[in-house]
C-alpha cells in the first residue's frame, strides 16, 4: 500500500461518468472492487514522465465496486487506482483492456484477485514475490549489521545470504523476460537494470584504470532500453533513467550536454512519442536550470529540434516564441562577445561599455524601485570598494526611467562606479540583454567577453576571488559582513531573483 502525492497544478482531470454506448462495446472496461470502501469517488490515473495524471473517475456502489469504461483504448503503461485516502495500487494496461480486479484495504497487493488479464496476474505474482524477498533481505541485513562489529564471520554469513536472495530476484526477472519477451513488465525490468561493470583492466604501468568503471557504466547505461516502446513513458522508471544519465553521468558543461542530448534524441527517433518527450524534457530542463551557462543547451535544442518539420506537437505561435527566446539568449551565452551598450551618465554624458579599460568589468542591470536591488546594490558597493584596486570596474545600467529616483539612490548609497541609464527609452538594451528581472549581474573579461552571468553579490564575490587567485592575486573580504552568510549550493546560485 502506497501513498500517492499529487502535484495539483500539473494533474489533468477529465471527469467521465459510467454510461452505456448505444450497443457499442467499450474499448476498455475495468471492473474493480475494493472491500472496505463504499459510495466513494476513486480515480484511474497514469504515470507520464515524473508526474501522475488523472485519466478517469468513478463512484463506487455500496459494495465498493467501480467501473471505468471508454470509447478509445488506453495507451499502454502502468496506471494507478487511487482511493479517497490517496492510497493506491498499480494496474498494468496493455493488450488486455477488459478485465476485473478485486482486493481489500487491508493488503491491496497480497489480497489481489484478477480475472481476464494475464499481464496483471504476472505483475501481481512479481509484486508479491519481490515484497516477500524485500522483507527477507531486510531481516538478513539487520542480523548482518548486528554482527558487523562483534563477529565478522557471522556478518559475512548473513551477507552471503543477502547476495543469494538478490541472485534469486535477478534470476526471477531473467526467467520472466525469457518467457515474456514483449511484455511491458519485461521492458520495465530491462529499463531498471543497471550496467554490470566487468573487472577493471590493468594499465601498462601496472595500475588499474581509475576511469574505466565510469566510462563503461555510462557507455552501457541504455543498452537494454527500448526507445521504440512508448509504453515506457507511462511508467515511473523512464524519466528517472533519463534524469540520472543527464544529471549524474554527463559533465554539466554545455558542449558535453549538447553531445549527449543529440545522442539521446537520435535514439528516441525510434518512436514519435519518445522523440517528443526526450526533446521536450531536455529543452525544458536546461532552459530552467540554475547552473550558470546551461541556457546554451536550451539554445542548441531550440535551434536543432524546434523546427516546423520536427516539433509537430507545437503550434506555430508557440514555436515562434521558442525560436525567438533562443535568438535572445544566444548572444548572452558564456564565452560570447558582449553586445555594445552606450548610455548616458547622471551628467548627460555618453558612456560606452567598450570604453572601459579594466581587467574585469562587472555589468549590472538594476532598478531603484526593485526590492531585491535595494538589498543587493548596497552589498555590491561594499564589495566594489575592496575589489576596485584589483582591476575591476562596474558599469551599472539603470533599467527604469524615473530620473530623480535613480539619482537619489546613487547619492544616498554612494554609488561611485559608472552609473548610466536610458531615461528616454532610446536604447534596446533591455531586450538585447533579456532584462525581465533585476538585478542582473554579468562579468566580462578585459576583451569584453562574458565569463559569468546572473550572479548575486555573494556569488560574484566568490567568483571573482577565484578568478583573481588564478591571476596570482589574492583579495581579502574579511571586512564584508554580508559574505559571512553561508552561500547557497553551487547549482542554486546563478538564477536571478524575481520580483
Amino acid at each position: 500500500m502506497r501513498n500517492l502525492r499529487f502535484k495539483a497544478f500539473l494533474i489533468v482531470f477529465c471527469a467521465m461518468t459510467i454510461a452505456s454506448f448505444a450497443g457499442t462495446e467499450p474499448a476498455y472496461s475495468l471492473k474493480i472492487k475494493v472491500t472496505g470502501i463504499k459510495d466513494s469517488m476513486c480515480y484511474l490515473a497514469n504515470y507520464f514522465g515524473d508526474k501522475q495524471y488523472i485519466h478517469d473517475s468513478a463512484k463506487s456502489d455500496a459494495m465498493g465496486r467501480y467501473v471505468f469504461e471508454g470509447k478509445e483504448k488506453l495507451p499502454g503503461g502502468i496506471y494507478l487506482f487511487v482511493l479517497p485516502s490517496r492510497k493506491y495500487f498499480e494496474v498494468l494496461i496493455d493488450h488486455d483492456q477488459n478485465f476485473s480486479m478485486e482486493t481489500d484495504t487491508i493488503d491491496m497487493v497480497k489480497n489481489m484477485k484478477i480475472k481476464g488479464s494475464n499481464d496483471n496476474k504476472l505483475f501481481y505474482d512479481y509484486l508479491n514475490f519481490i515484497t516477500a524477498k524485500g522483507h527477507e533481505v531486510e531481516a538478513l541485513k539487520g542480523k548482518m549489521n548486528t554482527f558487523k562489529s562483534t563477529n565478522k564471520d557471522s556478518s559475512e554469513f548473513y551477507r552471503a545470504k543477502v547476495l543469494k536472495v538478490d541472485s534469486l530476484v535477478e534470476n526471477y526477472k531473467k526467467n520472466f523476460a525469457k518467457q515474456n519477451p514483449d511484455a511491458l513488465l519485461t521492458k520495465v525490468f530491462n529499463l531498471s537494470e543497471e550496467p554490470k561493470v566487468p573487472e577493471i583492466p590493468i594499465l601498462p604501468n601496472g595500475r588499474k584504470d581509475s576511469t574505466f568503471a565510469y566510462h563503461y557504466y555510462k557507455a552501457h547505461f541504455f543498452d537494454k532500453v527500448d526507445f521504440s516502446d512508448e509504453r515506457l513513458l507511462r511508467t515511473p522508471v523512464f524519466h528517472s533513467k533519463l534524469s540520472q544519465y543527464m544529471k549524474d553521468l554527463v559533465l554539466q558543461m554545455p558542449d558535453s550536454v549538447d553531445k549527449e542530448a543529440d545522442m539521446l534524441v537520435e535514439k528516441a527517433k525510434a518512436n514519435n512519442e519518445m522523440f517528443k518527450y526526450v526533446v521536450w524534457w531536455i529543452t525544458n530542463t536546461y532552459e530552467t536550470s540554475n547552473i550558470m551557462g546551461m541556457d546554451a543547451v536550451f539554445v542548441h535544442m531550440a535551434e536543432t529540434y524546434y523546427t516546423k518539420d520536427q516539433a509537430t506537437w507545437v503550434d506555430s505561435t508557440q514555436l515562434y516564441k521558442i525560436q525567438e527566446r533562443a535568438r535572445t539568449l544566444k548572444p548572452l551565452e558564456i564565452g560570447k562577445q558582449a553586445q555594445y551598450i552606450i548610455l548616458q551618465d547622471t551628467a548627460g554624458q555618453w558612456k560606452s561599455l567598450y570604453d572601459i579599460k579594466a581587467k574585469y568589468t562587472v555589468l549590472v542591470f538594476w532598478d531603484p524601485d526593485c526590492g531585491h536591488c535595494q538589498k543587493a546594490i548596497p552589498k555590491l558597493i561594499k564589495w566594489y570598494q575592496v575589489a576596485k584596486p584589483f582591476g575591476i570596474e562596474i558599469f551599472a545600467a539603470n533599467s527604469a526611467v524615473e530620473e530623480e529616483k535613480w539619482k537619489k539612490f546613487i547619492r544616498e548609497k554612494g554609488l561611485n562606479w559608472i552609473n548610466v541609464a536610458d531615461i528616454n527609452l532610446h536604447n534596446n538594451f533591455r531586450h538585447e540583454w533579456d532584462i525581465v528581472t533585476t538585478p542582473q549581474i554579468y562579468v566580462l573579461d578585459e576583451n569584453k567577453k562574458i565569463i559569468a552571468k546572473r550572479l548575486d553579490p555573494e556569488t560574484l564575490a566568490d567568483f571573482m576571488k577565484r578568478k583573481l587567485h588564478e591571476d596570482g592575486k589574492e583579495i581579502n573580504y574579511n571586512d564584508l559582513d554580508f559574505l559571512k552568510v553561508k552561500s547557497k549550493d553551487k547549482e542554486d546560485i546563478y538564477a536571478p531573483e524575481k520580483e
